[in-house]
């Protein structure tokens, strides 16, 4: 296991917000996992970094960072995949399409680990991380033991699941299952779902996807729009003026300028529409 004293936790969130903790601490196995958290009384616990917003420039709590580490994906059989909780969920996506597998397209750009995506239920147009997954393998926190759960047991919602609501049970593993494709189909609709994003995302400026998830009947982008609020800037953040849902860091934002843009707009929208606008992203 690799561990860093002072870390700079820049690189390592997608707002590059910078910022530093005590201690950084990158475990390479399950046991490494477990050993960890039984002997932590304190953390944080990130994987990519693309769904979280940093609050603070210097952080005494230790981080558990898989990013990089404990990452294997693996063929169980002709449309099984094996994915650790650090894996990328676009290397995973790639792995599927050279096995000519398909159900991973939408994910191909979708900047998140497979952790993040089974713990917030991640997904688009539709598609969900529920809807090819099999079961989960978790550390469960109460009796330091590792278990085992079926898909039917999560619980999913809409960017919701239990190891949401429930923060002592940590991903370690997920099983996938496909449907064997042709490796050209399966490359088409990741180029096109790749294309439409970079003509509507803000890909020029450090983000970390949709701020808030999308109330029912609405769409977020739409009703900035419509309240003229795209292109509002609080110190370095600034609601994008390309989508209305995205929050950029355009000018060496820091955590406090990004969440005072977020309460001003939850704000107006709750003025305007009374809808009480709920985070996607997670404050640490």
């Amino acid at each position: 296991m690799k561990k860093y004293k002072n870390f700079d936790l820049t690189n390592y969130n997608s707002y590059r917000i910078k910022a530093r903790c005590t201690t950084a601490y990158f475990p390479e196995t399950e046991l490494e996992i477990s050993l960890l958290f039984q002997e932590l009384e304190q953390y944080y616990l990130i994987g990519s970094g693309h769904n979280i917003i940093l609050s603070k420039s210097y952080y005494d709590t230790p981080f558990i960072i898989l990013n990089g580490n404990l990452n294997s994906i693996e063929l169980i059989n002709t449309h099984i995949i094996a994915a650790s909780a650090g894996s990328m969920m676009w290397d995973l996506s790639n792995f599927a399409l050279e096995n000519s597998l398909s159900g991973l397209e939408i994910f191909n750009d979708i900047p998140s680990s497979v952790g993040g995506a089974v713990v917030m239920n991640a997904g688009a147009s539709g598609e969900e991380i529920k809807d090819i997954l099999l079961n989960v393998r978790y550390l469960d926190l109460e009796d330091c033991k590792i278990k085992e759960i079926s898909k039917n047991e999560i619980n999913f919602e809409y960017r919701n699941s239990i190891f949401q609501k429930y923060r002592n049970k940590i991903v370690l593993k997920a099983w996938l299952e496909l449907k064997t494709g042709n490796k050209k189909d399966i490359k088409n609709k990741m180029d096109f779902i790749k294309s439409q994003r970079w003509i509507k995302q803000p890909r020029d400026f450090p983000n970390a996807g949709s701020v808030f998830k999308r109330p029912k009947g609405f769409y977020v982008g739409t009703i900035m729009e419509h309240l003229n609020l795209k292109g509002l800037k609080i110190g370095g953040a600034m609601l994008s003026n390309k989508h209305g849902g995205f929050i950029i860091n355009y000018n060496n934002a820091t955590g406090k300028d990004i969440l005072e843009l977020i309460s001003f707009l939850k704000r107006v929208v709750k003025e305007h529409y009374n809808i009480e606008l709920e985070l996607e992203q997670q404050i640490i």
